[in-house]
Parts: C-alpha cells; structure tokens; sequence
C-alpha cells in the first residue's frame, strides 16, 4: 500500500516540483509572475469550473462545510499554542498558521481518495475542496498579510483576491442550471485554466523552492509538521464522532485531515512577502512525510480501530 500510494499519489506531484526546481536552476525564472498567474488566473478559473459542475447534497455537504471549519480552526488553536510557547518572529509566526491550517485537499486530496476510496471519496472531497478554497483566500489572505513585512491594511487584500468572487459565482451558476458552460468561447478556455491549475501549481513551487533554500525539518517547523500531519487526524477523529459521521463517510474526513500543506499557502506567503521560506519547507516536507502517515492511517482506520470510522469498502 504505500509503495501504491507513493507511485500513484506522491510521486507524480513530487516529480512536477522537481521539473519546476530544474527549470528554474537552467534559466532562472520569474517567480512573482509565476504566483501572480496562479492566484489570478488558474485558481480561480479551477474554483469556477470543479465548483459549478459538481454534484452536490445539500443536506450532507453542509455538515462536512462544518467538519472542515472545525478542523481549520482546531489547526489554528494548535499552532496558537506553539506559537505562544515558543519564541518565533512575527511572520514565521503566521507562516505557522498557514501551514498548518490550509492542507491540500485538492491536488493530493482527491487522487488519495479516488485511489483509497474510489466511489465516495472524491464526492466528499468536493465539499472539502470547496471550504478550503473559501478559506485560503479570507482567512488566509488574512494571515499572510497580518504576517507581512508590507501589510496592506488588513481587509482590503481579501477583497482583490478574485477566488472568492469565483466561489460565489459557481454558486450561482449552479442555481440557474449554468447556462455558461453553453458559451463555448468563455467555457472552454475556462476549462482549459481549470485543467492546468495542478501541473502550473507544482512547477511554480518548485520554482520557489530553487529560490529559497529549505530550513531543516527541526524546531517550528518540525512542530508546524507534526500539527498538520498528526494533529489534524487527532482532531479529525473527535470531531467526526462529534458531528456523528459514521462509518466510511468518517474513515473519509479523517484520511483527507493527513493531507500535506497546501501549495497555496508558500505562494499567498510569497505573494504578501511573509516567511515563504518556511511555507515552502512545510510544502516539502509535508508531501514527503504525508506518503507514509496515510498509509498508517488507511491501515489503522481498515483494521477498525477508531470503531466508527470503520471503510465499508477497500
């Protein structure tokens, strides 16, 4: 299982970072325009298209809006208390929250659901996907300018990003029918943006990390990684019982709570001038080590240990 994991979910993604590394060492590429054509275009055109033509309950995806706030804030206690513990500078200090609180629920989420379990994972993963864009462009924003050598006042920067008029968008589509996905000249560039977002995504963290030289996986950022990737099933495991999921639906939230970090957060903390040097180490790192904690984790839920998330299915 973790060999199968690793060549199915971990490699692919680790490999793009390495093609973004490489090409950046062969002709040192610009880095701002590369994360400005991340926030600005492709994900936003990704929100729009997976969100508007999604299936979705109603009744079920507001509890797992629910259960994904809840383990958003929980990160964010967690990191809190580390932070108040430990002496760190102001924006390694927001660098922490956001490497702990924004996980890749996208481009490592789905893959791991669809490969772990391959009829209502990734349907399930679509309602997480969705909170966490919601939140990595507010409350994310929000920390990587409150973390910012530049800060540019504290609500304005939330309003310029455009995921979450995309988020509020594909809402809107998907009440009307979305009659856009007929007007074939905007739909399917737009789709075409959207298809783009994993492969341009990875290329330009690794770009990032070419340019940034990656601290040592000890100290805060050995805390900020074990908050992600053992605090966050911890959390997960009470709040699904909590919220009364059961069964696999549970077994689900939890193995996507052991994502990495996501990507989003080294190119907002790039974006907001805040530490990306430690956001991108946590990227790394996290994606590196998350290959290992879900396949413990998919072993330990599949031999029915936490006795109400127990997979009904392989």
């Amino acid at each position: 299982m973790l060999f199968q994991i690793f060549v199915d979910v971990a490699l692919p993604i680790l490999a793009l970072v390495g093609a973004g590394w490489g090409l950046d060492r062969l002709f040192g590429l610009d880095l701002k325009t590369l994360v400005k054509l991340n926030l600005y275009l492709f994900v936003p055109a990704f929100i729009l298209v997976r969100l508007s033509t999604s299936d979705l309950n109603a009744v079920i995806g507001l509890k797992v809006v629910a259960f994904t706030v809840s383990v958003i804030l929980t990160m964010g206690a967690l990191s809190w208390i580390a932070c108040a513990l430990r002496k760190q500078p102001p924006g390694q200090r927001y660098a922490m929250k956001l490497s702990t609180m924004i996980y890749n629920c996208g481009n490592w989420g789905i893959p791991l659901m669809t490969l772990a379990f391959s009829e209502l994972g990734p349907v399930i993963q679509v309602f997480v996907l969705a909170t966490m864009n919601l939140t990595s462009f507010s409350l994310g924003v929000f920390l990587a300018n409150a973390g910012s050598s530049e800060r540019k006042g504290w609500f304005l920067p939330i309003l310029k990003q455009p995921s979450p008029y995309a988020i509020l968008l594909a809402l809107i589509l998907r009440l009307i029918g979305n009659p856009l996905e007929e007007v074939i000249f905007v739909w399917t560039p737009l789709t075409y943006l959207a298809d783009g977002l994993l492969g341009f995504a990875l290329i330009t963290l690794g770009v990032q990390l070419s340019q940034t030289k990656p601290p040592a996986p000890v100290g805060n950022l050995g805390i900020a990684l074990g908050i992600r990737l053992i605090g966050g099933p911890l959390a997960a495991c009470a709040l699904t019982w909590a919220f009364g999921f059961r069964d696999e639906l549970a077994a689900i939230l939890i193995l996507g709570t052991a994502a990495p970090t996501a990507v989003n957060a080294a190119l907002l903390a790039h974006e907001f001038k805040g530490d990306s040097r430690f956001a991108a180490a946590a990227v790394l790192y996290s994606t590196l080590i998350a290959a290992v904690v879900v396949t413990v984790l998919l072993a330990i839920l599949r031999a029915g240990w936490i006795p109400w998330a127990v997979p009904l299915s392989g």
